[in-house]
Parts: C-alpha cells; structure tokens; sequence
C-alpha cells in the first residue's frame, strides 16, 4: 500500500510541475485534463503527508521515551504516544479507502431530474418537497442550484422539475438519491384522513464538461418558444424559452427558467450535454430515456428506495435498512446522515469485493 502511496506522491509532484509549464497553460484541454487529475489526488496526498510527519513525530518520541526521563515527563509522554497511534491509524483507514476504485464522476456537478410517479397531485406537491430538500442540501455545502427547466400542474405542484447542482464533489452525494421515493401522508384535501401514497422519481446525471464532448452544430435542432406557467399559459410574451434536439439520438433538453434565451440556451445545452455522456459511458445506442427508467423504475409504489411517513415522523432508506425519526430536519436538507450510511455500505461492499 505505501510503494502505491509513493507512487501517487511523485505523480502530484510531476503534476504540479507540468501545470507551471507555460506550453501546458496554453493548452486549454491538456490543462483541464492535468487539473482535474491534480485535484483527485489533493485528499489522499494530504493524509498521506500527515501521516508520515505523524510517524516522524512518534519515532522521536517513542525514543524519548526510552532515554531515562522523570515520571512525570514520561506519562505526558505516553499520552501523546496514544494519541498519534490513534490519529495514525484513523489516517490508515481513511488511506485504504481512498485506493479502492473511485467513481470518475464523483466530482463532477449534477443534472437532477425530478418527476412525478403515481399518486396524482399529492405526487406532483412531492416534487415540490424533493427540490427544496435538495436546494437546502446545496447550501449546506456551498454549492449552487439553479432550476433548468420545471412543468407546474394545476394545484402548485410539478409534474417535472430539473435542476443544476455546481459544486466539487456534487454527484458523488447526489447518485445516491437517484429512485423511487415514496411519501405517505394526509393530503390537505382529504376529509376522511385517509393516508394517501404516492411517488416521485429522481434521475441523477453527472455533467459533462463542454470539450469532453463535440457536438457538431449541424446535429442540433433548436426551437425557441414561450415560457409556460401553470395551466399551460404564457408567464411572458417574449420567445425565450428553448428546446435541443441532438438529431442523431434523439435526445432533447429544453429550459424555459430564464428570462434571456441566451441563458436558456446554455442550461439547455448543459443537459444535453450530460444526458450524451451518460449515453456515451454506459454505451447505449438507444435514448436516454431508457438509462433513466433503468435508474428511477415505472414511478409504481412498489418500486422504491426511500419512505417518507408523515404520520409517524419517519424516514426509512430501504437499501440500508435504517430509519431516521426527524423526517422535518430531513426534508430541510439535513441528509447527510442518510448519504453517509449508504457510502458506508458501498465501501464495504468494495472492500469485500477486493478481498474475494
């Protein structure tokens, strides 16, 4: 493991030598390409540092600790022997981890996709809660979400919501919110308190960078339209809403948020463009559509990775098995409780397949 850890150490250095290279400034994609590796490798360098000037520091004292010394100076000593032994080996376990496989996406912003399952207008309303759990998660984090494109139904609900998360390691969070979640609660306009069930489907997509990708302006089809307000109206007389159509998949993206078609075209582009990359890298020939059913399912109540019950202040994620009893602190972004139990697993689960 730590011939490995030397290896990654003298590949950051030569990285950081390369970027002060003017030739390598200059050169747009082989600087993005040389920054981006730099970058996946900053955490584990940094413990990898702190560990070896721990064990630097624990040698020097572990040999003060063999020259004859007071007692009193002996047990501090010992106590600061302790506590290196511990960090060191909380660094160890961080060290191991960081060289299973990684995700290559991890760091990339995200396309999320939010749409209403079964259940009618109490699923529509669920779309709402979903964006603004996701919206506060972003904040907590310091990363930015912007609404791209949004279709509102009668009531004030969404039938579609999608939204942009920027911020590094933004889908490495995210991909796991990508299914089924399932709400059950009273609707506001249930007489009886019948607990109602319904859905809502969360596709997840990583974002790809502009040059990772040509898109030839000749394969591009692009309409512009007005934007659409609930009850499929006009929100303003101006056609700045716009629609992409990749015309060799198939594939379209449409944003109608902004009020400048100028801005709608980028958002627009932006999911297209992710929508492609995760064509490309799962080396599918058919739409996208599909990958997205594959990940969210029908949208039926049976189908599902998360509960959230109303009634008895409960959330539960059925691929960890767990219940989290603060469904209200949880629907105001705190998921990171959540997340991390199901990286936990996903570690493990790595872990265990290493050592078969």
């Amino acid at each position: 493991m730590f011939e490995k850890l030397e290896l990654i150490q003298r590949r950051y250095d030569e990285l950081s030598q390369l970027l002060a290279q003017v030739e390598v400034a200059t050169d747009r994609r082989r600087l993005q390409e040389l920054s981006k590796e730099r970058a996946g490798l900053e955490d584990i360098v940094s413990m990898y540092q702190e560990y070896k000037a721990k064990d630097k520091e624990l040698g020097e004292l572990e040999a003060l600790l063999n020259a004859r010394g007071e007692a009193e100076m002996t047990t501090l000593v010992k106590e600061e022997v302790s506590k290196l032994k511990e960090r060191q080996g909380e660094l160890l376990g961080k060290l191991k981890l960081s060289l299973m496989p990684k995700d290559p996406n991890d760091d990339r912003d995200v396309i999320v996709e939010i749409r209403a399952g079964a259940g009618g207008e109490e699923a529509s309303l669920f779309v709402g809660d979903l964006f603004r759990m996701y919206s506060r998660y972003a904040q907590t984090k310091g990363w930015q979400a912007e609404v791209i494109d949004s279709n509102q139904s009668e009531r004030g609900g969404f039938k579609e919501l999608i939204i942009e998360i920027k911020g590094k390691g933004a889908f490495s969070r995210f991909k796991h919110e990508r299914g089924v979640h399932r709400v059950q609660r009273v609707p506001a306009t249930e007489a009886s308190g019948r607990i109602h069930t319904s859905t809502t489907t969360v596709a997840v997509l990583p974002e790809a960078e502009e040059i990772e990708l040509n898109i030839s302006p000749d394969d591009l089809k692009m309409e512009f339209f007005h934007a659409r307000g609930a009850g499929g109206q006009n929100v303003n007389k101006v056609s700045s809403a716009v629609r992409l159509t990749h015309l060799p998949t198939g594939i379209m993206a449409s944003c109608q948020d902004e009020r400048s078609q100028v801005r709608n075209r980028m958002k627009a582009m932006a999911v297209l463009r992710a929508r492609l990359l995760d064509m490309k890298e799962r080396k599918q020939s058919e739409s996208i559509d599909k990958e997205r059913r594959m990940q969210v399912g029908s949208g039926q109540r049976a189908e599902k990775i998360r509960t959230y019950n109303f009634p008895q202040n409960r959330v539960t994620d059925h691929r960890v098995n767990l219940s989290f009893h603060n469904l209200q602190q949880i629907l105001d972004g705190e998921l990171d409780e959540i997340i991390e139990a199901l990286i936990s697993k996903e570690q493990v689960e790595q872990l265990e397949a290493a050592v078969t």
